[in-house]
């Protein structure tokens, strides 16, 4: 139940960032127009005239004044011309490792020991 609730409120909380709510009062009001329309008319006519561009209901008006204010709120694209860029590049040179690998390799092999003792066989069971 709490996994559902948090997958939903992600949804929605995604749909509501994206602008897709807009979408949802436009099917909305579809629906309204079409149930109309479909009491009086057939379920083509009452298609026809629910897509038709000409007659707008209240709400689809609203919905597109709705997304045009969005569309004016969003900020500015940036211009992407070759002149303008700007290259941030690291001044602080890649660190270099200094190793002597003949003294290294020494001197771990001196510090290691042979095993002496062999190996049990079978191996012991506790």
């Amino acid at each position: 139940m709490r996994r559902l609730f948090a997958i939903s409120s992600l949804a929605c909380a995604w749909l509501c960032a994206n602008g897709s709510v807009w979408d949802v009062v436009q099917i909305v009001a579809w629906g309204r127009m079409f149930s109309g329309y479909a009491e009086t008319m057939t379920v083509s006519a009452a298609l026809k005239e629910t897509f038709n561009p000409a007659k707008p209901c209240k709400l689809c008006v609203r919905v597109n004044q709705g997304k045009a204010q969005t569309r004016q709120q969003l900020p500015a694209p940036a211009e992407r011309d070759a002149t303008k860029m700007v290259l941030m590049l690291d001044a602080t040179p890649a660190p270099v490792f200094a190793n002597d690998p003949g003294r290294w390799l020494s001197a771990t092999f001196e510090i290691l020991d042979e095993r002496t003792d062999p190996v049990p066989v079978p191996p012991p069971r506790v």
